[in-house]
């Protein structure tokens, strides 16, 4: 396959239209058979639900060129069933888990040579979404929806290499302890913009949310999970109800645990004990790692030993492996990687 007369080194984390994108409608109770289609724009009516109610989901995933030239993407599956629990917590009609691998399948494939080759730094990410299409103006859920697949070719998270990023501690909830922290819903991320729109103009990289019931314990960012490591190499991720269960996050424990042999825990974290810890990074599909150097609570800072200028050693070796299991230089666990 040619791939596209790209300067792949230098495009950014972006929208760049590419030739097809996947399209189901979900009408009188069924969803249809789906198919390729080149138009990138959608026409809607004017009081279709998800602009009134935001009745809306997406999902995130790249497809990578490997060492030896196949095209591939990383766990599918998980992203399939990740949106068919959004779904029905959003009162939409899940997307067949099936129907949704197959789906990423055939739009990775129609769109092969939008892959960037390997060695660029760059992949093709995809974006499944679904949101309620018809007119609704009383307060319920949609009779009629569309599930859609995008992808667009996207650089490196961090241009000019992986530094380490301060946070600080937000004044404002990510999620309410039975809300929808645990779905990946449009409107948890219109509710962060503000947060990180006034964390950036304060000079910080991103937001640190604590939860919202006792505000003592670490939750998650904007759009990633925590990581931490402890002073004797224990890799420790927050547990709790209204954190989004990152799919980087839970490859990165296998990770941790079957190939670097490190000691793993899922527990609640208190605010109290990350200045005790050696390291910490937040995890997701955009950067796998983000090492944070930094953390500053309304002016008091707690500075990671890792400091300021370079990844932890083992977040660093959790980066490295996890990129060499995507990129095929590394052999994964069955099934993670799936060949187009």
């Amino acid at each position: 396959m040619e791939k596209k007369n790209i300067d792949w080194a230098s495009i950014g984390f972006g929208y760049m239209p590419t030739d097809k994108r996947y399209v189901s409608l979900y009408k009188d109770g069924a969803w249809d058979q789906g198919a390729l289609v080149d138009d990138p724009n959608i026409v809607l009516n004017e009081c279709a639900c998800v602009l009134q109610y935001a009745q809306t989901c997406f999902e995130g995933l790249k497809a990578y060129t490997t060492e030896d030239g196949r095209t591939v993407c990383f766990r599918p599956d998980l992203n399939a069933e990740r949106m068919y629990d959004t779904a029905k917590r959003l009162e939409m009609p899940p997307f067949p888990k099936d129907r949704f691998v197959e789906a990423v399948k055939q739009v990775i494939k129609a769109n092969e040579a939008w892959v960037p080759p390997y060695g660029s730094g760059a992949t093709l990410y995809l974006r499944p979404y679904m949101f309620g299409s018809n007119a609704v103006i009383g307060v319920k859920p949609a009779d009629e929806y569309q599930f859609r697949i995008l992808t667009t070719p996207v650089g490196p998270y961090f241009k000019g290499g992986v530094k380490p990023i301060t946070l600080c501690v937000s004044d404002f909830d990510r999620a309410a302890p039975h809300g929808t922290g645990h779905i990946k819903a449009g409107l948890n991320y219109a509710m962060s913009l503000h947060p990180i729109v006034e964390a950036h103009k304060a000079g910080f990289d991103e937001n640190m949310y604590l939860d919202a019931a006792t505000r003592t314990k670490v939750e998650e960012t904007g759009g990633a999970n925590f990581l931490f490591v402890t002073k004797d190499n224990k890799v420790v991720t927050p547990k709790s109800n209204s954190i989004l269960p990152s799919i980087t996050r839970r490859s990165l424990m296998v990770v941790a645990k079957e190939y670097l042999g490190l000691e793993v825990e899922e527990r609640e974290v208190y605010f109290d004990e990350v200045k005790d810890f050696a390291e910490c990074g937040l995890c997701g599909t955009a950067a796998v790692i983000s090492p944070v150097g930094k953390i500053v609570d309304h002016g008091k800072e707690i500075c990671f030993p890792s400091g300021m200028t370079e990844m932890g050693p083992t977040i660093s070796k959790l980066r490295d492996t996890l990129t060499g299991i995507q990129m095929g230089k590394i052999e994964g666990p069955e099934g993670w990687i799936v060949e187009i």
